[in-house]
This record gives structure tokens, C-alpha cells and sequence, in this order.
């Protein structure tokens, strides 16, 4: 493979023909004069031929020098402007937020807070992507991911937003024909709707303040990938589902859900976002993640846990 082109070198000549001067580059640049010399020695040893005529007083461009000027040039104006856009967008409100987030929650609670921010911010561009699995945010290029799990430790930056309650939840009608649960060892005649990327699968693991914890291995009648599909089939009274409070808040106060056995309780998740290492997000990115956690701080389903009991620690 050839060696690569010596831009800044390059760089460097089109600022020296520009000044007609090897000190007057050094000052605007902010460079040795040294430095300047020998950039250009170094073009005169890759390019064998002599770029400068030089003399104690003055410096001027060989034949071949003027040849070469041209494209020098475009070489200083374009690095100029590309540190110019790319330091501009670090600092501005503008350009491309590339944001992953689960399916269910991005499309039930984040997908209606974002116009709100484009309003805000009519010069950013967003490109969401919803998908449950856990993309790598450094290898698909995403700026940051919204991320409902309880994190194992990871070079990626995290900011925990709020914790997600999870609740056992059926129909009253089909609590009515099957009975409704105080022990998790009586879910054992219950039939189960799962989310297939939930941790334990269909061992239900509980909590109880004074007896400690207690796992039940469930019959699952119907899985999906997708938390917000088994929705339909609780309100048909086909089964008891493990779901997390933004999505049934609304059938529990309607009353279409209910929640049973509040004193056996699901370790709660977390809400995360997550970025990729670095700390310097541009200043779009960071205004991004302020909005986000500004908007669910007040969002509705929070306070369902005053309809069940307090999170668990």
C-alpha cells in the first residue's frame, strides 16, 4: 500500500504561497517556523522537485510550486471547512441524532414526546430506530439508546432516568373464574403470557418483604417479542402477564386490568440512557438527553405504584 499524502504538509505550502513568507505561515498558524520548513522540505523529498525559490529576503514559487498551488489550496480550505462544520454542529442545535429505543416503550411513550422537540429544535434531524434487542450503539453508530434493563457493567455512559415497576396483571373476569393469587406457588394452575426477552423466562422470581423470595415456574400459553402483543389477550382473560407499568396504567385505573398479590413484588428495571464512551456528546445530543429526561420525569404512569404499593429497594 502507498503511503498516504502528506496533508498537512500540503496545507502548509498553500498557507507559505499564500504569505509568500515561511514566518509569516509560522505566526498565522501558530507553528515553529522550524515546523513550516520542514513540511515543506518534506514535500520537496516526496515529490522530488523544489516547490520555493528561496532567498534571505523572499520566497516564491517554482514552476513546478505553481502547478501544485491549486489543489494545495483546496486541501487548506476544505480541512478549514470541514473543522469549521464539524465544530459548529458540536456547539449548535443542528444536524443528525441517531437514537435507538425498545419497541414497546418508543412507541407507546417516546415516539409522543418528540415532536416537542423537533418544534424546539427545527434544525436537528432524527433517525429512531425501535428494536428490543440491545444494539451496540458503537458498531451501529447510534449517539445514544434508551435502554429498560437493569445494566451490568459496561464501558458505555449511562444516566438512569427512573425506575419501571413491574406488575402481575390479569383481567377481573379472568381473576373471577381462576381465582386471584396471594402466593406466587398458587400461579402454578394460572396459564402465562410472556415476553420472550424477559430475564428468567418462564421462572418468575418474587420478592417478599418478610419471606424473602419465592420462584414459580409458569405453563406460558402465548410469547411474544413484543410486551405491548399480549395486551389484546390479558384484556381477553386468556392469562396473568408480568408487565411493566407504562404499558397497563391506564387499564389499571379503567379497571380493565388489575394487579394482583401487591405484597409479593418483580425487582423493578430501570430506565437508562445510554451513550457511546467519550464524554464530549455534541451539544444536539445533550439537549436531546436533557428533553428526555425532563419529559419522563411527569409522565402519567409513574405514579401507579401508589396503586400497588411502593418499588421495592
Amino acid at each position: 500500500m502507498s503511503k498516504l499524502p502528506d496533508l498537512e504538509a500540503w496545507a502548509i505550502f498553500a498557507k507559505v504561497a499564500e504569505t509568500g513568507s515561511f514566518a509569516r505561515t509560522a505566526a498565522e498558524l501558530s507553528l515553529s517556523q522550524a515546523t513550516v520548513s520542514k513540511a515543506i522540505s518534506r514535500l520537496e523529498a516526496r515529490t522530488k522537485t523544489v516547490l520555493f525559490h528561496r532567498s534571505s529576503r523572499h520566497v516564491a514559487l517554482t514552476a513546478n510550486g505553481h502547478a501544485a498551488l491549486e489543489r494545495a489550496a483546496r486541501i487548506l480550505s476544505e480541512g478549514l471547512a470541514v473543522e469549521a462544520e464539524v465544530a459548529e454542529q458540536g456547539t449548535s442545535l443542528r444536524g443528525a441524532i441517531r437514537l435507538s429505543a425498545p419497541m414497546s416503550f418508543g412507541l407507546a411513550r417516546l415516539a409522543p414526546v418528540l415532536p416537542g422537540f423537533l418544534q424546539a429544535h427545527p434544525d436537528v434531524e432524527l433517525d429512531v430506530q425501535f428494536d428490543d434487542r440491545a444494539v451496540d450503539l458503537v458498531v451501529d453508530r447510534f449517539d445514544l439508546a434508551l435502554r429498560l434493563a437493569n445494566l451490568e457493567d459496561s464501558s458505555l455512559l449511562a444516566r438512569q432516568l427512573c425506575k419501571l415497576q413491574i406488575l402481575l396483571v390479569g383481567a377481573p373476569a379472568y381473576f373471577e373464574r381462576h381465582g386471584r393469587p396471594r402466593h406466587p406457588s398458587e400461579l402454578a394452575r394460572h396459564q402465562a403470557l410472556q415476553y420472550s426477552y424477559a430475564r428468567g423466562g418462564p421462572n418468575w422470581r418474587f420478592r417478599h418483604p418478610q419471606h424473602g423470595e419465592f420462584t414459580q415456574s409458569m405453563r406460558v400459553q402465548m410469547q411474544a417479542n413484543n410486551a405491548e402483543a399480549l395486551t389484546p389477550a390479558l384484556l381477553a382473560g386468556l392469562g396473568v402477564a408480568l408487565q411493566p407499568a407504562f404499558l397497563v396504567w391506564q387499564e389499571l385505573q379503567s379497571g380493565a386490568l388489575e394487579a394482583v398479590m401487591p405484597d409479593w413484588q418483580v425487582t423493578p428495571i430501570a430506565m437508562h440512557i445510554l451513550t457511546p464512551p467519550g464524554r464530549n456528546r455534541p451539544a444536539r445530543v445533550q439537549a436531546l438527553i436533557e428533553y428526555l429526561a425532563e419529559a419522563f420525569a411527569h409522565e402519567p404512569w409513574a405514579g401507579v405504584a401508589e396503586l400497588i404499593g411502593p418499588l421495592p429497594d
